[in-house]
């Protein structure tokens, strides 16, 4: 089992923004989790990947109970097992795109050739080897989004999380950001996606977790067609 949340909780104040939730994710799922704003999605994803502590119950992923880390711990946690992608990217201004991968293999104590060489394995695998020079401002928003998941693969992480992967996207990149996201999980990456958009949830889960009010409302498969991806990236 790669993620086993029991009776998490989140208080805000007086608010309860999650309100005991148990869930299990196996390793090679691709989850989606879908609910109106505010029902407590994002607020699950920081739960699962150490960035913020539960009221609450547990949170173990990949057999590690986050409850008992320190913050030092869970940081090397992050670096280590998770990796993620967020809606705006979240990339370095100043730095190319192939710095912007790299760097993440050097936090994770990787030397400077190990990195770059892992950094380029992934450009040319996700298609945007060409682009290795080119800053963020000079990208397209697929290219970025590209980039944003390659930085998240660069060291092999347990468990994909993708927050609104294609929200800042237009249809012909966002499109390609899930197929992306579709053959990756093919080739066995276990992915969580936090979505509203049901088309997005269709094409890229194998099961979606619907949210309501902080908890759990349902859980169903998903409907789509499974295929076997080309080997690249991983």
């Amino acid at each position: 089992m790669v993620v086993r949340l029991t009776d998490l909780r989140k208080d805000f104040g007086s608010r309860a923004a999650l309100g005991g939730i148990s869930l299990e994710i196996r390793a090679g799922e691709s989850v989606a989790v879908m609910g109106p704003s505010g029902c407590g999605k994002s607020t699950l994803l920081n739960m699962v990947s150490g960035l913020d502590r539960p009221s609450g119950g547990s949170v173990v992923v990949g057999g590690e109970d986050l409850g008992a880390l320190d913050e030092k711990g869970l940081a090397l946690f992050r670096r280590r097992r998770i990796g993620m992608v967020f809606q705006f990217f979240n990339l370095l201004d100043d730095l190319p795109a192939l710095d912007n991968i790299a760097l993440a293999g050097r936090l994770n104590g990787m030397t400077v050739r190990q990195a770059r060489k892992r950094a380029e394995e992934l450009m040319d695998g996700l298609e945007i080897a060409d682009r290795r020079d080119v800053h963020p401002a000079s990208l397209s928003g697929g290219e970025r989004q590209r980039v944003a998941v390659a930085r998240a693969l660069m060291n092999r992480p347990a468990l994909l999380l993708a927050d609104e992967p294609t929200g800042a996207l237009d249809s012909r990149s966002g499109d390609a950001v899930v197929e992306l996201l579709t053959e990756l999980n093919h080739l066995g990456q276990t992915l969580v996606l936090v979505t509203h958009d049901p088309r997005l949830a269709a094409r890229c889960a194998s099961r979606v977790v619907e949210m309501a009010d902080g908890r759990i409302s349902g859980e169903h498969v998903a409907d789509r067609g499974v295929g076997r991806g080309t080997e690249r990236a991983r």
